[in-house]
């Protein structure tokens, strides 16, 4: 169904006209950026990707639309890494930089991941299920997140020290030990119940929706690029897989996705060797169909 709908946001795509990108695959952030900032730059508009070596010569084959699948997927490998995300590797959510927010980062970055998806190359699959859930308008009382999610261990360590208090006289000797902590969060409170972890999601939610407010908004902003932010708010469940790290079957159509076949040059004799092996090969991968 998601490709469905991305087909149907691709079609705003016009092909006769582009975006030019020149890419080295060593700063492909940097190329990223200079691409998309330039005053000529149109989502709408079709992305032209030239690759450029260590000796700064062009490759080949820029109109095939290997080179713009890459340049996408590496990009959104790029973006895991970036100062405005915090959290485990395959649940990460956004975090407050200065300078990141002096850059419009967040903005560029929602703008990298719609233009990635309508374009045909991958959406980031990193994003926390409760950034996820908070983005497509669930209301925040709703969202759970866990204890895991912080990546800063003394936080972490507090956090767990209160939500494993087994009586009602440990939790709240554990919630004075920590009372600087949860009043920063504005969640500082003596519970009747022991078994009542409110304190911890009330601090969950402002660790990562609340505080981070303004860069949740800009990142936003930018997944409204082509419209993509509608389509996630209207279906959700169908674009989680895109946004979200999810367990996936390894099929023969992945693996083209994701290998791009270097050819020797048209009309030599290894070229014709060449795609008769792809031929060998793709039969195979249908053949062990499911078996990955």
């Amino acid at each position: 169904m998601a490709a469905d709908i991305i087909s149907e946001l691709s079609a705003k795509i016009t092909r006769t006209s582009c975006s030019r990108f020149n890419i080295n695959r060593a700063h492909v952030w940097d190329g990223a950026v200079r691409g998309f900032k330039r005053a000529s730059y149109d989502p709408s508009h079709e992305i032209l990707v030239k690759f450029t070596d260590d000796e700064g010569r062009a490759e080949d084959g820029v109109d095939t639309g290997g080179p713009k699948r890459q340049f996408l997927t590496l990009l959104m490998n790029c973006l895991r890494t970036r100062r405005i995300f915090d959290g485990p590797e395959n649940r990460k959510f956004l975090i407050f930089d200065s300078a990141a927010s002096r850059d419009d980062e967040y903005f560029l970055a929602g703008r990298m991941i719609a233009t990635s998806m309508v374009h045909g190359g991958p959406g980031p699959c990193f994003l926390s299920e409760m950034l996820y859930q908070y983005l497509t308008g669930r209301a925040i009382s709703d969202i759970e997140a866990t204890i895991e999610d912080i990546t800063d261990d003394a936080m972490r360590a507090s956090l767990l020290e209160i939500s494993s208090a087994a009586t009602l006289d440990e939790l709240h000797a554990s919630i004075d030990r920590h009372s600087s902590l949860l009043q920063t969060a504005g969640c500082f409170q003596y519970l009747d119940d022991v078994n009542d972890k409110k304190i911890i999601n009330d601090f969950m939610q402002w660790y990562i929706i609340y505080r981070n407010h303004f860069s949740i908004q800009r990142f936003k902003d930018g997944l409204s690029t082509l419209d993509v932010i509608y389509a996630l708010e209207l279906h959700t469940s169908s674009f989680r897989a895109y946004m979200c790290s999810s367990v996936e079957q390894l099929t023969s159509a992945t693996l083209e996705t994701i290998f791009e076949v270097q050819l020797s040059e048209k009309g030599s004799s290894r070229r014709l060797e060449e795609t008769r092996v792809i031929g060998f090969w793709r039969d195979y991968l249908l053949d062990t169909e499911g078996f990955f």
